[in-house]
């Protein structure tokens, strides 16, 4: 991966995050902390991971050169809203956003230590990121519908806030 590469994937993770920030919009606020599904994180537990793991850290660390793990249950026990939890996230997706402009092709052939033991490279880490935001965006998806609740298009990307919808093709 180059760094021309890794703007065109994260343009792609732009507009995902749009539509994951129209899904959080839609959990019941009496829900954040309930179990839709059983024995699986409740909805908050799941968005905290998303936002805070497998968006903020594999991005921050991957730059950084040292993947660190998230404290999940103390920055669960922090949020109380759904407020609360909706900064959250846009305060994890700027971050992130920021860092992945400062990288470099360098930064990103760099192997970066990770709490698994065995180093991994940031342009590996970064494709994760990826992946793990869709994954864990469509269990956001099944707790939706278990707690009855319709969940944004997958696909609507124009359906975002303008800053998450799809940019303009650029003429030749």
């Amino acid at each position: 991966m180059n760094q021309r590469t890794l703007t065109q994937m994260w343009d792609m993770v732009r507009q995902h995050h749009g539509i994951g920030i129209r899904a959080i919009e839609r959990l019941p606020e009496d829900k954040l902390d309930s179990h839709p599904i059983p024995n699986m994180r409740t909805p908050k537990e799941l968005v905290v991971h998303l936002y805070g793991m497998a968006m903020r850290n594999l991005v921050v660390g991957s730059y950084e050169g040292r993947l660190e793990e998230l404290a999940e249950p103390g920055t669960v026990a922090k949020i109380k809203t759904k407020a609360e939890l909706l900064a959250y996230c846009r305060d994890c997706w700027e971050s992130s956003n920021r860092t992945i402009a400062s990288f470099t092709d360098e930064k990103l052939d760099a192997m970066v230590e990770t709490p698994w033991g065995s180093p991994l490279q940031a342009s590996r880490l970064l494709n994760a990121t990826h992946e793990e935001y869709l994954h864990h965006r469509g269990q956001l998806y099944a707790y939706l519908r278990a707690l009855g609740v319709e969940p944004p298009d997958l696909y609507d990307f124009k359906g975002n806030a303008p800053e998450f919808q799809p940019r303009q093709k650029q003429q030749a």
